[in-house]
C-alpha cells in the first residue's frame, strides 16, 4: 500500500519534505520511520491522517503520516 510521509522542521534537513512509500499491509508508523531512515529519537510528535498517533498505529492505503521534531521557543 502507498503511504505519504511528511517531515517538518529539522527532520527535513538532508532528507525530503514529503515522499510516498510502499508498505506491507499491517505495517506500523515505526516501520515507516525505519524505512525512511529517520531516527526515532528525533521525533516528538506523530500525526496519522491529521490526528495525533503513536508509533504502533497502522496507516491504511493512502494515509498521510506527519512527523515533527521537538520544538522550542518563547
Amino acid at each position: 500500500m502507498r503511504v505519504t510521509l511528511a517531515l517538518f522542521a529539522t527532520l527535513r534537513e538532508g532528507r525530503f519534505d514529503s515522499r510516498d512509500f510502499e508498505l506491507a499491509e499491517g505495517a506500523t508508523i515505526l516501520d515507516l520511520v525505519e524505512l525512511a531512515g529517520v531516527p526515532r529519537s528525533g521525533i516528538a510528535v506523530v500525526f496519522l491522517d491529521a490526528r495525533h498517533a503513536e508509533f504502533e498505529a497502522r496507516p491504511g492505503p493512502g494515509s498521510r503520516v506527519a512527523l515533527f521534531p521537538p520544538v522550542g521557543g518563547g
